[in-house]
Parts: C-alpha cells; sequence; structure tokens
C-alpha cells in the first residue's frame, strides 16, 4: 500500500510540474513575441526595485491597515508552502515528518509559526472576501471584472482559506495520534493553533484519525499543486512575476516619452537633405497596432497585472466617467496575447485572424480620453505601466490611419507650419514686446 502511495504521488508531482512547466514556457514565448528593449543597465537600482516593490510591497503602504493585510497573506502563504518541502519529500520517500529527527526542537518553533501564518492567512482572506462580495469597494464591483476576472480572485481566496483549514486540521490528527502512541507519528510538541483543535479528535478511534490526518494531508498536496498549475491562468500569476516586473521597470522619471528615431530622422532629412541615406528602408510600423509591436516590457506588464484597479481608481477620466480604465487596458492586452499564443500553439506559427489589439480589443475612444497624466503609472503597486501601451496604440493611429480629432488635427498642423501649437506666424511671435 506505501510502495502504491508513493508511485501515485511521483506521478502526481511529475505531472503537475510537466504542466506548469509546458504553459510557462508559453507565457515567456508569448511575452518575447514584443520588440526588443534593452533594461539591463544599473543592476544596483533595479535590485533595489525589486526588494521594496515587489518583496517589501513598498506602494502597498500607501493605504497601511490594507497593505499589512495584503503582506500577511503573501508571506504567509509563501512560508508556510516552506512545509510543502517536506511533504514532497515525505510524498517521494514514504517517510512521516522527515525533517522532525534532523532539526529537533527547532521544528515545534517553525510549525508553531507556521501555523500563526495560516490562521493570519485564513483570516485576512475573510476579510478580502467581505470587502470584494459584501462591502463591494468601488474598484472591485467595476464592470472590468465582470465574468471570469471576478469569480477567479473569489476562486483564489477560498482556495487559500480551504489549504490553510486542512493543514490545521492535518497538525490537529497528528497531535491527537502522537497522544495515542501511534507508530511514525513523532513527537513534535505542541502546536498552539491545532491544539486547540485537537481535543475534537480524542475519541476518534487511531484508524480514524490516519484516515482523516492522510485525507487532509492528500488534499492539502493536492491543492497546492492545482493551485501551482491554475496560476498561470490567473491574475495572481502575479505572485511569480512581480519579481522580474519590478527588477525590469523602466528607470527614466515616470511620465518621460521616448521619440521614435525615424520620426526624428524624417525631420532631420527635411531640414539637411545631404544627410539622408539613398538606399534607407522604409519604417516598418509607427507605433503598436498588435501585440508584436510592443516591447517585450509592455507584455510582461500584463501578465503581471493583479487586476487590483488602484490605476483606474487613480485615473482622472474614469473619474469624469470616460470610458477608459487603465486596468481594463493592461487585461485586454493580456487577453489579446493569449489569443496569439493559442493560434501559434495551433499553427506553430501567428496565422493572421483578421483582428489586433486596436480596435478589437480596445477601442478608439478609451484611447482618446487618455491625458497622459501618469496617475496610473503612479499607482501601480508592481510597476506596471499602461501609459506606454496607450501611448504607442494613439501613436498608430494617429501616424498610421490618421485618425484624429480636428482640434488635434489643428494642433499637429500649428506645429508642422508654426512651430508651435497656436495659429501664429513664427515672425510675429514677438510682436507683444512692441507694446512695452
Amino acid at each position: 500500500m506505501a510502495i502504491l502511495q508513493q508511485i501515485s504521488f511521483f506521478a502526481l508531482t511529475g505531472v503537475s510540474v510537466w504542466l506548469f512547466s509546458k504553459k510557462a514556457g508559453e507565457i515567456k514565448r508569448n511575452i518575447f513575441l514584443g520588440l526588443p528593449e534593452n533594461l539591463n543597465d544599473n543592476a544596483s537600482a533595479r535590485f533595489k526595485n525589486l526588494i521594496f516593490l515587489a518583496l517589501g510591497q513598498k506602494k502597498m503602504f500607501q493605504n497601511p491597515l490594507v497593505a499589512v493585510m495584503h503582506l500577511f497573506v503573501y508571506v504567509g502563504f509563501i512560508i508556510i508552502n516552506i512545509e510543502v518541502l517536506e511533504i514532497v519529500l515525505d510524498g517521494l520517500l514514504g517517510t512521516h515528518r522527515l525533517f522532525v529527527p534532523y532539526i529537533g526542537s527547532l521544528y515545534n518553533w517553525l510549525l508553531n509559526a507556521f501555523e500563526f501564518l495560516a490562521v493570519s492567512v485564513i483570516l485576512v482572506c475573510a476579510i478580502f472576501l467581505i470587502r470584494r462580495n459584501i462591502i463591494k469597494l468601488k474598484r472591485f464591483a467595476s464592470k472590468d471584472l465582470n465574468g471570469w476576472p471576478r469569480s477567479d480572485a473569489n476562486y483564489i481566496l477560498f482556495t487559500e482559506i480551504v489549504l490553510m483549514s486542512l493543514f490545521l486540521t492535518m497538525n490537529a490528527c497528528d497531535l491527537a495520534l502522537q497522544a495515542h502512541g501511534s507508530e511514525h507519528y513523532h513527537q513534535t510538541g505542541p502546536f498552539f493553533f491545532s491544539g486547540l483543535i485537537s481535543p475534537f479528535f480524542a475519541n476518534f478511534s487511531e484508524s480514524s484519525l490516519i484516515v482523516i490526518e492522510s485525507t487532509c494531508w492528500w488534499l492539502h498536496i493536492v491543492g497546492i499543486f492545482a493551485f501551482l498549475n491554475y496560476l498561470p491562468y490567473s491574475k495572481h500569476l502575479h505572485i511569480i512575476l512581480a519579481f522580474p516586473n519590478a527588477y525590469y521597470a523602466r528607470l527614466e522619471p515616470i511620465g518621460m516619452m521616448k521619440n521614435m528615431p525615424t520620426v526624428q530622422n524624417e525631420v532631420l532629412y527635411a531640414m539637411q537633405p545631404e544627410l539622408a541615406p539613398t538606399d534607407a528602408p522604409a519604417p516598418a510600423r509607427f507605433g503598436a497596432k498588435d501585440v508584436f509591436d510592443l516591447s517585450w516590457k509592455s507584455l510582461l506588464d500584463a501578465y503581471s497585472c493583479t487586476e487590483c484597479g488602484r490605476c483606474t481608481a487613480a485615473c482622472p477620466a474614469n473619474l469624469t466617467g470616460k470610458l477608459l480604465s487603465p486596468r481594463k487596458i493592461m487585461m485586454s492586452t493580456r487577453d489579446r496575447l493569449e489569443v496569439v499564443g493559442k493560434n501559434i500553439n495551433l499553427n506553430k506559427s501567428f496565422v493572421d485572424d483578421k483582428k489586433s489589439l486596436l480596435h478589437n480589443y480596445i477601442s478608439v475612444e478609451e484611447l482618446r480620453a487618455c491625458t497622459t497624466c501618469n496617475a496610473c503609472v503612479e499607482a501601480c503597486p508592481v510597476s506596471i505601466s499602461p501609459l506606454n501601451i496607450i501611448a504607442e496604440l494613439r501613436r498608430s493611429l494617429i501616424m498610421e490611419e490618421s485618425n484624429a480629432p480636428q482640434e488635434w488635427n489643428g494642433t499637429f498642423s500649428n506645429i508642422e507650419n508654426n512651430f508651435a501649437p497656436w495659429k501664429f506666424s513664427p515672425d510675429d511671435r514677438d510682436l507683444w514686446t512692441a507694446e512695452m
């Protein structure tokens, strides 16, 4: 029976790791469908971002209470899963609490710390469920989250509560079996929280306790592996991608827009024709129409989005009732990228599906509503920039499709002819000084 369990566990582990690795590889491929962008400079500043933004969650602490609760969930879930190492080794080797003989009393201290975090995770997840579904905070009630995104958040919170409850129940049964003097159940010392539950199992038979403990053990590890393979399909992929996204954050001042070399050269050659190369190729595209035209960093942003809605809550265009939602910009980019990825999986290379990010996923009205104020970039806790995507799509609209409101066209014409947004000849600009 023990051998059969080991074989089953080995198979479960292998399949889970293979499925996760396969999907992770697809996501990496999808991200690098984007254009190259060199973000390897200034390693010290990048490590600082990684530590303070991703690990320390610096921006979250603008709302300290929520930040502390989120930190408990995040740290609790990650640290508790250190115990998964022991569970995996127990499953593969057919042992029980493998580490007890090797670390002695430290084991009891660690498990009590894990239990404290487990209870914290349960309480905080319950509060987050209440905020989303009963209090219904405005940014969680938004139509951006209608359908799957809203369910996704709830599924994860419920799953974390279930996993932590299984962990505590497993420990409580283990303590009861230790009290029975059952074979293979090492004396670990008392566990505080599961010790409060353990008396409930005092009158259970040894065989019943073993069944309950084993069931909780299996459900816990199956839940962990299921969660691992759910992550790539969920907004909670940010648990992993927040770290590279913070490291590769753009370090130039927020709001600094990069000029397009092709446009700069056109202006230069118009002013100095002798510098124009005779065989210069025409620019492939101005701005971005689809995900292939965006930087790989913008595509990493899309996969790293937590859908928390802080960007949309800070957006002045959204606050005044306009269609723009920076969160929806990121979600739409990720949706399009996933469709492109499935297309490549099916056809081995991308086959034109007559759709694009611009128009089919993100509308002209959304793009025109943006004031480029950078409020969304400032608000994001994991260094995502919806503005980069908006700016590139607007460039395509204007420079590829000549699609701009009449007011903008007037401004563009003035800049082109008068070198300023105003409809005054450059020769008349200093006439105001004659009155002085």
